[in-house]
């Protein structure tokens, strides 16, 4: 129980430091996949209303692919921002001893990015919208330890890893109010952990935090919001248990 208060208050401690940014990561994907045949599903969401969809599938004992697609839409007082951003990736995946999975992808996405600024009045005074171009490289490692906590007289097992990305983004067809302006572009690194919980046969609650690190000072396209997404996994023909 202590490592999910320990993963779910840095995450929720970092989801309140970012400021505004072009970019909103959706959250690095880690199937855990196994063996052929094995389909992770996933749903998420956090604070900013970054709601993510995930799934991966194992097309033989070693290779998979991945997809995701996240969305962004809030609106507050000053400030109307919409993000939606795809991707998708292919990977090799292995059993490592002692109840360990290593995983390494590879893959691209885009999407589009928008944001409208108002003054006291709510009177528009500036809009930028541009398109966005990303690959990217991760690996997942995680030790699939036996463990549990107890709740209510419940045994719940539960599992941890951690995840490294290091993205390369493009701002482009980038637009102030109408006009053709400059894009940008920045590498990002993406540290991330996660927590699993089972909770019934394949359904799993996942919490995922971590911080985007960015190697360029930009205006618009900058590592200014950090990863933290809390959802329910579904992994149907995998080990839930991480047990064999």
């Amino acid at each position: 129980m202590k490592h999910l208060l320990r993963f779910a208050i840095l995450g929720v401690a970092t989801g309140l430091t970012g400021c505004s940014s072009l970019y909103f990561p959706p959250p690095p994907h880690a199937p855990l996949l196994t063996h052929q045949g094995e389909f992770y599903g996933s749903v998420s969401t956090n604070l900013q209303g970054n709601t993510a969809l995930q799934g991966a599938y194992g097309m033989t004992d070693h290779l998979g692919v991945a997809g995701t697609f996240s969305s962004m839409h809030r609106k507050k007082t000053k400030r109307t921002e919409n993000i939606d951003f795809g991707e998708a990736s292919l990977g090799y995946f292995t059993r490592l001893p002692d109840k360990r999975v290593l995983e390494v992808y590879v893959g691209g996405g885009g999407g589009k990015t928008e944001r409208i600024e108002r003054d006291d009045e709510q009177v528009v005074t500036r809009r930028l919208n541009g398109t966005l171009s990303k690959a990217f490289a991760q690996v997942n490692y995680a030790r699939k330890k036996r463990d549990s906590f107890t709740l209510f007289k419940h045994e719940f097992p539960f599992t941890y890893g951690a995840a490294l990305r290091l993205s390369y983004l493009q701002l482009n067809n980038f637009q102030i109010n109408g006009v053709a302006a400059p894009g940008e572009n920045n590498v990002f690194f993406e540290p991330i952990t996660f927590t699993r919980t089972q909770i019934a046969g394949p359904v799993q609650l996942q919490l995922l935090s971590g911080q985007i690190f960015g190697f360029r000072s930009n205006k618009y396209l900058k590592a200014a919001n950090s990863v933290f997404q809390v959802g329910i996994v579904v992994n149907l023909d995998g080990n839930t248990s991480f047990d064999d």
